[in-house]
């Protein structure tokens, strides 16, 4: 069996502490992206501006020159956003790329100790540093829309009106990002208390330890007033609870390791 892709370790994506909880595997780090639902991407706004401009944004791992590639193998990130959006102006004016770090965090379960400096996150979360360019040929940028949009629920592309038409397509832009270093880390588990604590009867009596899971779950869809379609989709149906079994289990799994 072959070895996995793996991104290479720099000085700005390895991890140290809890480095036994770091993953650079390409498919464990494209997975975490994939299902969060919002990417904070930091970048530099310019010289005179101290600060990191941080934007939340919707994106997903692909790859247009190879559409069938899986979460295994190298992808880029696409991220939607306004035309005018200073990120974008940024990017349009960057020949190599405007340089960019992503981050992604789902949060699984609150680790309950038996002191407050124990307590912790069961967690996944991941972090890209790459160039963003501004999808400039139509056929990628259609391509991209379509990935976008079928990362919100899958199949909804072709259950909506498309294609978009000229005044949309030209108030939306799509960044491409080129991954060139990328790291995950994962925490599962329980409470990780010390033996000073846990071999004290009056510690261990008096507080519950334990975790509670955490699921990012979706609600019984509510039609909008202008919905004349009198049944909800199949397709929505099956994301969601297709969807909220797969968050339940992970959740539930990950409480249930030692």
């Amino acid at each position: 069996m072959a070895d996995s892709l793996t991104y290479p370790k720099t000085k700005s994506t390895t991890v140290n502490r809890y480095h036994t909880r770091a993953t650079y595997d390409v498919q464990a780090i494209h997975s975490i992206v994939n299902d969060s639902s919002v990417l904070h991407v930091s970048f530099a706004p310019d010289a005179e501006d101290p600060f990191p401009a941080i934007l939340p944004m919707i994106g997903t791992m692909g790859s247009y020159e190879y559409p069938s590639a899986g979460l295994d193998e190298p992808l880029d990130c696409y991220l939607h956003g306004y035309v005018s959006s200073r990120i974008m102006r940024l990017a349009t004016s960057a020949p190599q790329g405007l340089p960019v770090s992503i981050a992604a965090t789902k949060v699984d379960g609150l680790v309950l100790a038996l002191t407050p400096n124990a307590h912790s996150y069961n967690y996944r979360s991941a972090i890209l540093h790459g160039y963003a360019r501004i999808v400039e040929s139509a056929e990628e940028k259609v391509w991209a829309m379509e990935l976008i949009t079928n990362s919100v629920v899958p199949d909804r592309w072709r259950h909506s009106r498309v294609p978009p038409d000229s005044a949309e397509m030209q108030s939306t832009k799509i960044l491409k990002v080129k991954v060139t270093a990328a790291s995950g880390k994962t925490r599962e588990g329980g409470p990780h208390d010390e033996a000073k604590d846990t071999s004290r009867d009056d510690v261990t009596g008096t507080t519950w330890v334990g975790v509670v899971p955490v699921v990012e779950k979706f609600c019984e869809p509510i039609a909008g007033p202008e919905n004349k379609v009198a049944e909800l989709p199949q397709y929505i149906a099956d994301y969601v609870g297709e969807a909220n079994a797969k968050a339940e289990a992970y959740a539930l799994n990950a409480a249930r390791l030692p």
